[in-house]
């Protein structure tokens, strides 16, 4: 990557005050700060996540989040080792975060595709955005 793609520049977006509050203590309990926990949840949003066929709830209804968290974490492991079995030098932050979601934007493309030609979501630019059509 080229000292362009790798610089830093600043992104502005406005929350309501009770999630900002909410980030920064999860970005505090894991040790991180603000901006690297929102660029971290960015991402994560944005990968490809491989569903299991477990349940994620037992039968009282609880979710099985530590068992998920667990299985989803040993498998990005894995991942990141095999990105970095694969190349030689090492990787920056930046470099790993686009090996384990490079291949989302073209899936989401493809995925917002059949939704728009199926009639379900449609592209709204007075909303801003991609919005449902109700005909589901």
């Amino acid at each position: 990557m080229s000292e362009d793609e790798t610089a830093r520049t600043a992104v502005r977006t406005y929350v309501p005050t009770y999630q900002k509050q909410q980030w920064a203590e999860e970005a505090d309990a894991l040790d991180m700060s603000h901006s690297e926990f929102v660029r971290t949840m960015v991402q994560a949003g944005r990968r490809s996540f491989d569903l299991d066929e477990s349940p994620d709830s037992d039968d009282s209804g609880d979710t099985n989040e530590s068992i998920a968290d667990d299985t989803d974490g040993a498998e990005l492991a894995d991942r990141v080792l095999t990105i970095l079995d694969d190349r030689d030098d090492p990787q920056t932050w930046d470099d790993l975060v686009a090996a384990v979601t490079n291949d989302v934007e073209e899936r989401l493309d493809e995925a917002l595709g059949d939704l728009q030609e199926a009639g379900e979501l449609r592209y709204s630019g007075r909303d801003g955005g991609y919005v449902p059509t109700g005909d589901r």
